[in-house]
Parts: C-alpha cells; sequence; structure tokens
C-alpha cells in the first residue's frame, strides 16, 4: 500500500484538497493510505469557509510515497519545516494550483518544466526564471515532480499518478467511481471554449466512437455520424478536447491497449484489433512513442498487481 501526503499550507483551497483526495480513495483502501498533514495538526485556516482538519503533522509524512501541496498558502512563506519535508521527500512531490510556489522555492524546480493556474504563470516565471514554465496545460509531469494548474486540475494530475501507480484500467475505474470525465491529456489547454449549445456539441460522437474502436474510424465517418462537415468537426474537437479528432482517437486507442494489456492475456495481434490500431508491430510502434515501452514490457510491469 502507498502512503499519500497531502501538505496543507494556510489559508488551504478546500476543494483542492477534496476533489484531490476523491481520487485516491476512489481508486481503491487497499491502494493508497491517505494522510492529511500540517506544520500544526488540528484545524487548518482556509481561503473559503470553514477550517480544514489535518489529523497530522509534518513527521507523518516524511516517509510518504507522494507528497502534495495543495493549493491555497504558500505562495510567499510556507515556512522552514514545509521547505524541508519537501526537499528532503523520499519520493514524489506534486503541486496542485498555488502549491507549485513550494516546491519552487525549495529549489526543487529549477531547470525543469511547471505549471500553475494560468492567471500565476507569470508570477511564477517572474520569481524563478530558472523554472520552465508552461501556462497552457493541464499539468506536467517533469522527473519526480508534479504540477498541476487550478481547481479540477488537480483530478487529472491525481488520475495521472493513480495510471503510473497501478495502470489505466485502476485509474479508469477511479474516475468512474469519482463521477470525474476520463483522464484528458497532460497537454491539453487549461483554458477552452466549449460550445454552449446542446446541438453543438459532439459528445455523442465520440461515445459513438469509443464503441467502435476495433473499427477503422476516419475523420469522413466521425463527420458522418455527427452530421456535420469535417471542418466543422475538427472545429468541435478541438473545442471540446483540446485536440483532433484523429489525435483524440489515437489517444483513445492507445488507452484501449493499457487497459487491455494490463488486464488481459490476449496476444499482442488481438490487442491491436480490440483497439484499432491493426497489427501488432503497430500497437508496439505506437507504444513505444507514446510511452517509451514496448507491449511486453509494459504488461510485464503490471503483472502481479
Amino acid at each position: 500500500m502507498q502512503r499519500i501526503a497531502f501538505v496543507l499550507v494556510p489559508p488551504v483551497m478546500s476543494f483542492d484538497l477534496a476533489i484531490a483526495r476523491m481520487v485516491f480513495d476512489s481508486a481503491g483502501e487497499d491502494r493508497y493510505r491517505v494522510l492529511v498533514c500540517a506544520a500544526e495538526p488540528g484545524p487548518v485556516e482556509a481561503v473559503v469557509g470553514p477550517p480544514v482538519l489535518a489529523p497530522d503533522g509534518l513527521a507523518a509524512a516524511a516517509d510518504a510515497d507522494t507528497l502534495i501541496v495543495v493549493g491555497g498558502g504558500g505562495r510567499d512563506d510556507p515556512g522552514a519545516s514545509v521547505l524541508d519535508l519537501v526537499r528532503g521527500a523520499r519520493g514524489r512531490v506534486a503541486a496542485i494550483c498555488t502549491g507549485v510556489f513550494v516546491p519552487a522555492q525549495a529549489g526543487l524546480l529549477d531547470g525543469h518544466r511547471a505549471t500553475t493556474h494560468w492567471s500565476l504563470a507569470a508570477e511564477l516565471a517572474r520569481r524563478f526564471p530558472r523554472v520552465r514554465v508552461d501556462p497552457n496545460v493541464l499539468y506536467v509531469a517533469d522527473g519526480p515532480v508534479l504540477t498541476s494548474a487550478g481547481a479540477a486540475a488537480g483530478v487529472e494530475l491525481c488520475l495521472h499518478i493513480v495510471a503510473e501507480d497501478h495502470g489505466a484500467a485502476v485509474a479508469a475505474d477511479a474516475a468512474r467511481a469519482a463521477v470525474a470525465a476520463p483522464t484528458r491529456p497532460a497537454g491539453q489547454a487549461q483554458v477552452v471554449a466549449v460550445p454552449q449549445g446542446r446541438d453543438d456539441t459532439i459528445a455523442a460522437t465520440r461515445a459513438w466512437a469509443l464503441g467502435r474502436l476495433h473499427e477503422p474510424l476516419t475523420l469522413a465517418a466521425l463527420a458522418a455520424h455527427a452530421q456535420v462537415s469535417t471542418r466543422t468537426l475538427t472545429r468541435r474537437f478541438h473545442a471540446e478536447t483540446g485536440q483532433s479528432p484523429l489525435q483524440w482517437l489515437l489517444r483513445q486507442r492507445l488507452e484501449r491497449a493499457r487497459e487491455l494489456l494490463e488486464t488481459t492475456g490476449l496476444p499482442m495481434d488481438l490487442v491491436a484489433h480490440h483497439c484499432g490500431l491493426g497489427s501488432a508491430d503497430s500497437l508496439r510502434a505506437h507504444l513505444v512513442r507514446r510511452f517509451g515501452v514496448t507491449p511486453s514490457a509494459y504488461r510485464a510491469s503490471f503483472a502481479g498487481r
């Protein structure tokens, strides 16, 4: 069982903590033990609403597999004890929204990519010029340090952690249990213009495609189902997913391939067929390009988990 320690620096964003914790709770009590820690255990001042309870002190987080600094306080002076904890982390360090300023002050982000809420990206870049700030993504995983944009992007970051620890299938189950959307790609823009009219959405077409990943879906076929031109379809896909239709489709095929590799013993040709990648050679090429690992090595890494 892995230990996740949320680190609270007052005033804390209650929402950031609640939605992030929900992901790990939804992944299963047998997979994660979740701690909520602060320099001074007990009620911690919140940005909005009542105080948040931190039952544990920072000492309880010292041997955590993953530290997650929650948004809220910490932009100016998180305190020496918090900085020492982050610098001495034995595993991953993650930060949600304004929590990124804590590992930045600890020096962990020097020379690394990082993100935060788009409205604070300029401040982060100005104060920490050695950090390569990317304000246009949901989250960044650069080595052992992970950072996310504000609020709901913390869900994406935590689902990424679950997928890294236990595979795409467990992460997908956690998303469903938490009634969250399936993980969005890290590089999706923080702010996308989603059409407001119900008739403008292509959600039904995306759902239709997910049920037919084994078929050779084309841009024309997707447009025909949505009853729009290919140009309009592409525009709406970009608005709703931040990707082109074919980029989105390839990502779904690869996610399906990961789930099949994790949960079945199907031969590689059949895995490729069921996710619409054609052949074992194509499956291998795409998986190596996207995840840097062969299908057999990926399957072996989840054996017995």
